[in-house]
C-alpha cells in the first residue's frame, strides 16, 4: 500500500485512506469500500482481447515493457464486468459519476453491465487518437469508447468548462519516455478533461484498474483525492514511483 501523507484528514473509505493506492485484486478491494463514499470513478479495465503487452507496436522495444499484464479470459469477461460494475454503483455517492473505457470487442458486455447495475448512461464518448495498428482486411481501429454514466440523472456534477462540449474527443496518445514503461497509458490531457467536467477539488476519485497510475497522478495534481487498485505488482510499483515524483495539487486545481 502507498499513501501520500495527510494531516488532519478523516477517512470515510473503510480500511483505505484518501490519496492511497493498493496492490491487489479490485474485485476484492471494491467490496471493502463503504457504500456511497466515492465521488467519481475513472477506469480503463481489461478488454478481454488477448492483449499482447510486449507486441512491438508503435516501434517500441518489447524488452522495455513491464511484464505481467493481467488479461481476463473471454469466457469470464461478462461475469467479471458485471461484478465490478455492480460494486462501482454501490460505492458511488448519490451524485456520483463513472467513466469507463472500452474497446469495441466487448462493448456489449460493458453496456449491459452498466444498465443492469442501475446506472443511467449520459453519453457515449468517442476518444479519437492519432493512429491505430495496421490492418490488411478490415478498417483500422483508431478510437476507444468512453461510457459516461451517472447514478442519479437528476443530481450529478457536470461543470460546463467548455461552451460547446462535444462527445468526440480528438486527443493524441501519450508515449513513455525512457526505458521502463507499461504497455498502455491514458493521456493526462484526457483524464484532466474528465476531472474538470465531473469533479470538484477535494472529491474522491477511484480507479479500480490503476495500471500506470495516470488517474491518481492527475487527480493529485488537480487537488482531488484519489484511491487506486492494481493487481500487477510491477505496475503498482511503477504507479507508486510516479506519485512519489509528483507534488499534490491545491484546491484551485480546476
Amino acid at each position: 500500500m502507498w499513501k501520500k501523507s495527510q494531516v488532519g484528514m478523516s477517512t470515510q473509505l473503510g480500511p483505505f485512506e484518501p490519496d492511497s493506492i493498493h496492490n491487489g485484486d479490485a474485485l476484492v478491494y471494491l467490496r471493502e469500500i463503504p457504500a456511497g463514499s466515492i465521488d467519481l470513478i475513472i477506469t480503463d479495465p481489461p478488454f478481454a482481447i488477448d492483449f499482447r503487452a510486449k507486441k512491438l507496436n508503435y516501434n517500441r522495444t518489447g524488452g522495455n515493457v513491464l511484464e505481467g499484464y493481467r488479461e481476463i479470459p473471454a469466457e469470464d469477461y461478462r461475469d467479471f464486468t458485471r461484478e465490478w460494475v455492480s460494486e462501482a454503483f454501490r460505492v458511488l455517492s448519490p451524485s456520483g459519476s463513472m467513466y469507463v473505457f472500452s474497446g469495441w470487442n466487448r462493448l456489449r458486455d460493458v453496456l449491459e453491465a452498466i444498465d443492469d447495475a442501475g446506472f443511467v448512461t449520459m453519453n457515449h464518448i468517442i476518444w479519437k487518437y492519432q493512429f491505430g495498428v495496421f490492418t490488411r482486411k478490415k478498417f483500422v481501429t483508431s478510437h476507444y469508447h468512453i461510457i459516461y454514466a451517472v447514478k442519479n440523472p437528476h443530481s450529478y456534477i457536470f461543470n460546463k468548462v467548455e461552451h460547446y462540449p462535444e462527445d468526440v474527443w480528438a486527443i493524441k496518445r501519450e508515449y513513455w519516455k525512457g526505458k521502463q514503461k507499461t504497455p498502455t497509458k491514458l493521456p493526462s490531457e484526457l483524464v484532466r478533461k474528465i476531472l474538470k467536467f465531473s469533479s470538484n477539488p477535494g472529491d474522491i476519485v477511484l480507479d479500480p484498474f490503476l495500471g500506470s497510475g495516470t488517474v491518481a497522478v492527475v487527480s493529485s495534481e488537480m487537488g482531488r483525492r484519489f484511491l487506486g487498485f492494481e493487481v500487477v505488482e510491477d505496475y503498482y510499483e511503477f504507479a507508486k514511483a510516479r506519485l512519489e515524483e509528483k507534488p499534490a495539487g491545491g484546491a484551485s486545481g480546476q
